[in-house]
C-alpha cells in the first residue's frame, strides 16, 4: 500500500483483482488447456496421461494446465504488457510453449495483443471468469453502498479485503477524494500481521488458527512499528477483540495508519473486513478512536445486512 497522486484506471483495477482468483478457471477449462502444450494435438492417440519421468501420476498437478495459470498471472502483475522473450525468462520456459500457450488464450480472448509494439496483455475473458468471485460472493457488492458512506462521513479511503492462504487480498475499495489519499490495487496482498484488516480478522480466529497462520507465514518486518513478536501479537489481538476494531499504526508502510473491522456471517465467522486507511498526518491519535468506532459500526451493519452476527 502506497500514497499516489493519480487515480487508477478502472479497467486496470478490475482486471488486476480478477488474476487473485483465476483457481475457479482450472476445472472449467482443463481439458482445453491440456492439448495446449502437446505439438501432436493432431494426432489420436489413446486417453491417459503418456509415460514419462516428468508425467508422476501422484504428484496431483498437470503441469500443462500450471504453466498456462502462471503465465496469466505474470501477465495480471505486468500493467505495461510483456513480450514474448520477457515473458519467456520469466517464467523459465521456452519461447516456443510460450508462444504455443499465448496463441491458445488468444483465441480464447484470454490474452491481447498489441502486433505492433509486440506485447501481450491480460484480455477481457480473464476478467469474466474471475468475476465469477464476486457473483459468488455477493458480500462485496452490498458492502459498497456502506463503503460510500463511510467514504463521506470519514474523508478516508475505505477498503474492503478477505483472507486467502494466510495473506490479506483487498476485493474492492472507494477512494477518499483528497489528493494525498490511499490507494490499493485490487487483488495485491498484504501481510495478515501487519495490516488492520488482517489483523481484526486474525482476532476473530481460534489460537490454534492464527499460529498455525503465524508459523506458515512467520512475521516479517516492515517498519519500525511492525509488530514481529508471537507474545505482543496476540496481546495486539486481545486489545483488537476488546474494542472491536484494529489499528494498523504505519507497520506496513511508513506515514500509513488504518482502522479496521470484521464483517461476520450467519455462522458468526469473519466472512471479510473493511478498513479506513490515510496519511498519519490526517488520522492522527486524537481522532483513531473516532474513526474505530465508526469503522466498526459500518461493518456491523453489513453484517446485518447479510444476514451476519457478529460474536459477542
Amino acid at each position: 500500500m502506497i500514497f499516489e497522486f493519480r487515480r487508477f484506471l478502472f479497467w486496470n483495477m478490475f482486471l488486476n483483482h480478477n488474476m487473485s482468483f483465476l483457481r475457479l478457471f482450472k476445472s472449467n477449462h482443463a481439458d482445453k488447456l491440456r492439448v495446449m502444450t502437446n505439438p501432436l494435438t493432431s494426432i489420436t492417440r489413446k486417453r491417459g496421461r503418456p509415460p514419462g519421468p516428468n508425467n508422476r501420476a501422484g504428484d496431483g498437478k498437470n503441469q500443462s494446465l500450471t504453466r498456462a495459470l502462471t503465465l496469466l498471472e505474470r501477465l495480471s502483475e505486468a500493467q505495461q504488457g510483456l513480450n514474448l522473450t520477457d515473458l519467456s525468462h520469466q517464467l523459465g520456459m521456452p519461447a516456443a510453449t510460450v508462444h504455443r500457450l499465448l496463441s491458445t488464450f488468444e483465441e480464447l480472448d484470454f490474452v491481447e495483443q498489441d502486433s505492433q509494439q509486440g506485447l501481450w496483455f491480460i484480455g477481457l475473458k480473464a476478467f469474466t471468469v474471475g468475476n465469477a468471485f464476486l457473483n459468488r460472493r455477493d458480500f462485496v457488492s452490498i458492502s459498497r453502498p456502506h463503503m460510500h458512506a463511510l467514504v463521506e462521513q470519514c474523508g478516508e479511503t475505505v477498503n474492503l479485503g478477505v483472507i486467502d492462504d494466510g495473506e490479506v487480498v483487498f476485493v474492492s475499495q472507494v477512494e477518499s477524494r483528497e489528493v494525498m489519499r490511499m490507494i490499493v490495487r485490487l487483488g495485491s496482498r498484504s501481510p495478515i500481521h501487519a495490516s488492520g484488516v488482517g489483523k481484526a480478522m486474525l482476532a476473530s480466529l481460534s489460537q490454534q488458527q492464527v499460529s498455525r497462520i503465524l508459523e506458515r507465514r512467520g512475521l516479517a518486518r516492515y517498519t519500525d512499528h511492525t509488530i514481529d513478536n508471537p507474545t505482543r501479537l496476540r496481546d495486539e489481538l486481545e486489545q483488537v477483540r476488546q474494542r472491536g476494531y484494529a489499528i494498523d499504526d504505519e507497520e506496513h508502510a511508513v506515514g500509513l495508519r488504518c482502522v479496521a473491522a470484521a464483517i461476520f456471517d450467519e455462522n458468526k465467522q469473519a466472512l471479510a473486513a473493511i478498513s479506513l486507511s490515510g496519511p498519519k498526518a490526517r488520522m492522527v491519535d486524537d481522532r483513531l478512536g473516532e474513526l474505530g468506532l465508526a469503522v466498526r459500526q459500518t461493518a456491523d451493519e453489513i453484517t446485518q445486512a447479510l444476514g451476519g452476527c457478529r460474536p459477542i
